[in-house]
């Protein structure tokens, strides 16, 4: 599945592949806890990918949701569906081909996505989960 994205001079498209990696990037850059990106493709038909994370609250969890949401949107990307964000356990945002799963870490542990999910591969993002340089002013 591809993704129109852009302004109203540029006009790109976004592979799904592309669109996961775009949000794992921007959990990650929000300080998101163990980010993977699932590649589900060949096991069902609910999606191509799904990005999981987890944030150490739920303030910190409708935070991570917040941004992917804001940057994609300046993309001209919009969720088809967000479910969870009251309660701010587990938020799931539905970007059709990509299925974001953002956590609370007790929330994560309980469904145990990754085990149920066992057979897909884990898609390698460079940079993702590394330690980010402090700067100093």
């Amino acid at each position: 599945m591809r993704f129109k994205t852009g302004k109203a001079d540029f006009m790109a498209e976004m592979t799904s592949k592309e669109l996961a990696t775009k949000i794992a990037q921007l959990l990650d850059d929000k300080k998101a806890g163990d980010v993977k990106v699932m590649h589900i493709e060949n096991l069902t038909v609910l999606a191509d990918y799904f990005v999981v994370c987890t944030g150490n609250a739920t303030t910190h969890v409708k935070a991570l949701s917040d941004e992917v949401e804001f940057k994609l949107k300046e993309e001209g990307i919009y969720p088809l569906n967000i479910e969870g964000y009251n309660a701010a356990n587990w938020i799931l945002m539905d970007y059709g081909s990509v299925i974001v799963h953002i956590f609370l870490e007790e929330t994560r542990g309980f469904y145990s996505i990754e085990r149920l999910w066992a057979d897909a591969s884990l898609l390698e993002i460079p940079g993702i989960g590394e330690e980010k340089p402090v700067v100093r002013f």
